[in-house]
């Protein structure tokens, strides 16, 4: 057991595990933004991209093959690779008295890790034992604007239809709806290889794998993450999720049908008050959110919020955030910047 959830009140010598990936690259430019306090940074890579050099603050750094002689001395290890990578890692993360925070699914329902969006349930992350668990993109999305309105009126139930962009599959993912995209307008429609289908002028409904209830595991995740996150074990929550041909932005459809009448005015003025969100919406110019909008950018945007014609007790609206930024990498270094002390280096 950790004698403190804080991270040392010094520079601290950070690993990135999966540096090389979409995420990965945005995770360097967080923290060089955000100026992270960082004494040594240690980029961790897959044997295809070992030896790869990468450019930070004018430092040229050279990827190298995980290895435990890798880990020595580490502060913080935020890790994009998968699952089963952050599990191989995590007892020699422990071993330095470091902190793992992963970008996987693979500990975010267990009993004893924090699932943090920094803006919803920060104290959440100095309840570590060495690891936290960054949510899924689409949780983190929906989490901002569900918490806000939850402390206005209790949620009973709440409907999601996900659009979700390419970069969620990864950079190959991305790099191929560019080239079957040029293909098909060059009347030359290629199938993809990356994804199970082509997104070129085209969607398909998410293609994880489908469980028992029908429900596909994106889908389950956004249920189960949603509840740990808010700290309602019962919530009703369903939703659809669709793989659509933008390249690095999710949108999301929602429907929250709360225990009392909430006027969509009220709602946008507590909205504009949380944290990570901004308002988008001109009706007469029928102007709402776009993934254009968000590309690039930290906060997510919210419009339409209008009243559920079929139920007085529900609300509608819209959002758009970047999967990479907000849905990913920078919640990671949000997460990371609640464990340096106050009195920060």
């Amino acid at each position: 057991m950790r004698k403190s959830p804080f991270l040392p009140n010094r520079p601290l010598k950070v690993a990135i595990l999966g540096s090389s990936g979409a995420v990965g690259s945005e995770l360097l430019k967080i923290l060089e933004e955000r100026q992270f306090p960082i004494s040594e940074l240690v980029l961790l890579s897959s044997e295809r991209s070992e030896g790869k050099i990468i450019t930070w603050k004018g430092e040229e750094i050279v990827t190298k093959k995980a290895t435990k002689d890798e880990f020595l001395n580490v502060d913080l290890v935020l890790a994009s690779a998968g699952g089963s990578i952050s599990k191989k890692w995590l007892s020699t993360v422990k071993d330095q008295n470091a902190v793992l925070i992963d970008n996987s699914s693979a500990f975010r329902l267990d009993s004893d890790v924090p699932l943090v969006v920094p803006e919803v349930n920060p104290f959440d992350a100095l309840k570590h034992n060495g690891v936290i668990a960054n949510p899924n993109c689409t949780t983190i999305l929906l989490t901002l604007v569900l918490a806000p309105l939850n402390k206005i009126s209790p949620i009973k139930r709440v409907i999601v239809s996900t659009y979700q962009s390419v970069s969620g599959a990864g950079q190959l993912a991305m790099e191929e709806l560019k080239f079957l995209t040029k293909k098909y307008l060059q009347g030359d429609p290629r199938e993809s290889e990356v994804l199970p289908y082509s997104l070129a002028f085209n969607l398909f409904l998410h293609n994880s794998k489908m469980l028992a209830n029908n429900y596909c595991e994106e889908e389950m995740k956004m249920t189960n993450e949603t509840r740990k996150i808010l700290n309602i074990s019962d919530l009703k929550l369903s939703s659809t999720c669709v793989r659509v041909p933008v390249l690095r932005a999710h949108s999301e459809s929602v429907n929250i049908e709360f225990e009392d009448i909430i006027k969509p005015a009220y709602a946008i003025d507590q909205l504009k008050k949380a944290g990570g969100l901004e308002i988008i919406e001109d009706y007469k110019k029928i102007r709402f959110p776009m993934p254009n909008d968000v590309m690039g950018r930290d906060n997510i945007a919210v419009g339409r919020v209008r009243t559920d014609i079929s139920n007085p007790y529900g609300l509608e609206l819209w959002l758009c955030g970047d999967q990479i930024r907000k849905g990913a990498a920078l919640n990671a270094v949000q997460i990371a910047e609640l464990l340096i002390p106050k009195n920060d280096c």
